[in-house]
């Protein structure tokens, strides 16, 4: 069993209730949901929208393998109506699901990056994520959620 630690973001539609029902289907498809944080208000990053988003983390429990975690939570985005999902091109979104890391591996591919490279630069995902396991260490920088966040935080 591997644990991983995923970000889930909505800035269209029933932002709280996609956030919610994506949560209920990776607990139902992926493994046991361990912790989910709190739901927080967040302007776009990377991109100008008059939506704001409503961002989460959680932790969670999967047989599943990097790859078919990707496609797992790729399925769900597509099941709940996210058209298009592009690692260049930020834009509105009824669900965005991110894995950001896998246990303490670091893998590239052409698919999958763990961990999230950018995950330590973007507040809408390490204040949550610090928040469910500030003492979870960063398998690249050596440094705990909560000490990356406090960075941000600081900058």
């Amino acid at each position: 069993m591997a644990t991983v630690y995923i970000g889930l973001g909505s800035n269209i539609g029933d932002k709280r209730g996609n956030l919610v029902r994506a949560a209920a289907l990776l607990a139902e498809r992926v493994g046991d949901i361990l912790a989910l944080s709190s739901i927080y208000k967040t302007p776009p990053w990377g991109f100008q929208s008059a939506n704001s988003f409503r961002n989460a983390a959680l932790i969670q429990i999967t047989r599943l393998t990097p790859l078919e975690l990707l496609d797992a939570t790729r399925l769900i985005e597509i099941e709940m109506g996210r058209v298009q999902k592009t690692d260049t091109t930020y834009n509105d979104r009824i669900i965005d699901i991110d894995i950001l890391m896998y246990d303490d591996l670091i893998m590239r591919s052409d698919r999958l990056t763990l961990p999230h490279p950018l995950m330590h630069k973007r507040q809408f995902v390490m204040e949550p994520l610090a928040e469910i396991a500030p003492a979870a260490i960063h398998p690249v920088f050596h440094q705990t959620m909560e000490e990356l966040y406090a960075h941000i935080s600081d900058s």
